[in-house]
Parts: structure tokens; C-alpha cells; sequence
């Protein structure tokens, strides 16, 4: 695992209930802070999901393991690891930072890394029997100058908070979304659909995936949230939206509050969020 202060790993297999913070200046456009926290909620024995940040590199992840024999938490662990490796190696050498069709070299950089982390898993998976079919869903964002890219694969999520209002920012990968946008079923029969967890795309599963990356206008005063669905299963986005709004900046608090949340009501997953709120220019 990369080593120094930079790196922020809270691992999967970890029944972690403390919060780090993190803050940093981001190519002297802004500074970001970053806190987080992994609850393995009440009804789970162990913890499948990860979360790590290396603030200054502007970058901020969640991962959500699946898998036997508790190789979950091995593919959650996998997947944050190898981003960090390849994202910090490029980062600290941008000039080698290239396009690709039609994508910025942030964008570009964000889904090989993807793909790489796809690759260690899947490998892992092919020369230890007992973790075949571990996969992971992931969440991430990378700050760049005054750009946010934003990638996910599977249901874990990414809103923004902006000027008091929340806006889902990514779409889930799952069948109950394919049934609801086809019109197949209604948003009511999809809140208690039987397959609502199953998920059409995940890292490490198959030999490839597909991350879906997009690229934002970032503005100092913006919050960036990344949670697993053993938040959004048991918490409304009304209630985040309010628990953000009334943190009054306190991210701390808010990290925990959306947990205790969860909890209270049922804590049938592992929970867990990040959140990354963009300062003014340093």
C-alpha cells in the first residue's frame, strides 16, 4: 500500500467508527477538504466496503465489495489501492498526461486507472478459487484546477450540494434503474423491487469494464458526497440534503450524522461516506 501522509486508507476488512480529515491545496486554484467514515452498520458481521483520499492530489474514493468468503472487502481494498497507485504516479508526473478521444487527460487518466484496478481484481480472483466472482462497485472523484471528474461503477453513489440544494450526480448501474427508465416498472414498485441490489456493472467481475466518467465545473463552496447504498437504502436524498445543509460546514458532524442515520433507521449494510468540500482560491 502507498505510504505518507497523503494517503488516507480505511480499509474494508476494518470495523472502523472513527472520522479523518484531510485538507490541501489543489493546483493553487482551491483547497479541499476531506473527511470520511466506514460503519459495518448493524446487521453485518464485517465491514466490505473501503474509503480512502489523498487530498493533495485532489482525490477522493469509495468502494463497495461483494464477493464469498469475505472477498469483498479483499476486491474494495484491491480497487482503492491500485487507483491510488497508478492516479498518484501520474499526477506527480503531469506532463505525460495525454487525451483521448474526445476526453481530457484527467478524464482519460481517471478510467485507465479503472481499468487497472479492474485488471488486479479480476487476476486475483483467477489464481485464488475462493474468491471467484469478487467484485466491487466504486465511487470517486478527482479535483483538478477548477474541474471535478467524476466516475462510478455500479449503485454506490456521488451527489453535490451547491448553493444549498443536492443533485444526484451519478445514475446507478442497476437493474431497477434499467426497469424504471424503460418504463417497465414505477418508482414506487422500484423502492421495493426484489432485485433493487442487483447491479449491471461492477470492477473485477469480468475481464473488462466500463466506468462511467464525467467532468464538472467545480466552484469553492461545493460539497461532494460519496456513499455506499447502505445509505441511500435507509436515507432519503431530502434528509442528506438537509443534514448537509445544516452542518453549516461542520463536515465532521455530517459524516457521522448520515451514519447514525442509517443506522437508526435498521442498519441492514455496511455505510459509508465521503465528503470533499471545495474552499475558496488559496
Amino acid at each position: 500500500m502507498p505510504s505518507g501522509a497523503a494517503w488516507k486508507n480505511l480499509t474494508a476488512n476494518r470495523q472502523w467508527l472513527g472520522i479523518l480529515m484531510m485538507t490541501a491545496e489543489i493546483n493553487i486554484q482551491c483547497s479541499v477538504h476531506v473527511t470520511g467514515i466506514t460503519d459495518t452498520g448493524r446487521a453485518r458481521d464485517h465491514n466490505e466496503d473501503a474509503i480512502a483520499w489523498d487530498a493533495p492530489h485532489g482525490l477522493a474514493m469509495l468502494a463497495d465489495g461483494m464477493g464469498g468468503h469475505n472477498a469483498g472487502d479483499v476486491a474494495s481494498r484491491l480497487c482503492l489501492e491500485t487507483l491510488n497507485e497508478v492516479l498518484q504516479a501520474a499526477l506527480d508526473k503531469p506532463r505525460h498526461l495525454r487525451p483521448n478521444k474526445g476526453m481530457s487527460k484527467h478524464a482519460t487518466l481517471v478510467r485507465r486507472s479503472v481499468n487497472k484496478a479492474n485488471t488486479v481484481i479480476f487476476d486475483n480472483a483467477a489464481v485464488n478459487p475462493e474468491r471467484k466472482g469478487m467484485g466491487t462497485t466504486l465511487a470517486m472523484v478527482l479535483f483538478y484546477e477548477d474541474r471535478a471528474v467524476v466516475a462510478h461503477v455500479g449503485d454506490s453513489r456521488v451527489y453535490r450540494l451547491r448553493g444549498g440544494t443536492l443533485e444526484q450526480i451519478t445514475a446507478d448501474h442497476s437493474l431497477v434503474r434499467e426497469l424504471l427508465e424503460k418504463g417497465a416498472i414505477s418508482a414506487e414498485e422500484a423502492e421495493n423491487n426484489p432485485y433493487r441490489h442487483v447491479i449491471t456493472r461492477a470492477v473485477g467481475v469480468r475481464p473488462r469494464t466500463v466506468a462511467e466518467v464525467q467532468e464538472l465545473e467545480a466552484q469553492p463552496g461545493d460539497v461532494f458526497l460519496l456513499c455506499s447504498d447502505g445509505l441511500t437504502d435507509l436515507v432519503s436524498d431530502a434528509v442528506i440534503e438537509d443534514t448537509l445543509v445544516v452542518a453549516g460546514g461542520n463536515w465532521r458532524c455530517a459524516a457521522q450524522r448520515l451514519i447514525d442515520l442509517a443506522n437508526n433507521s435498521g442498519g441492514r449494510d455496511n455505510i459509508s461516506v465521503v465528503i470533499a468540500a471545495l474552499g475558496g482560491p488559496c
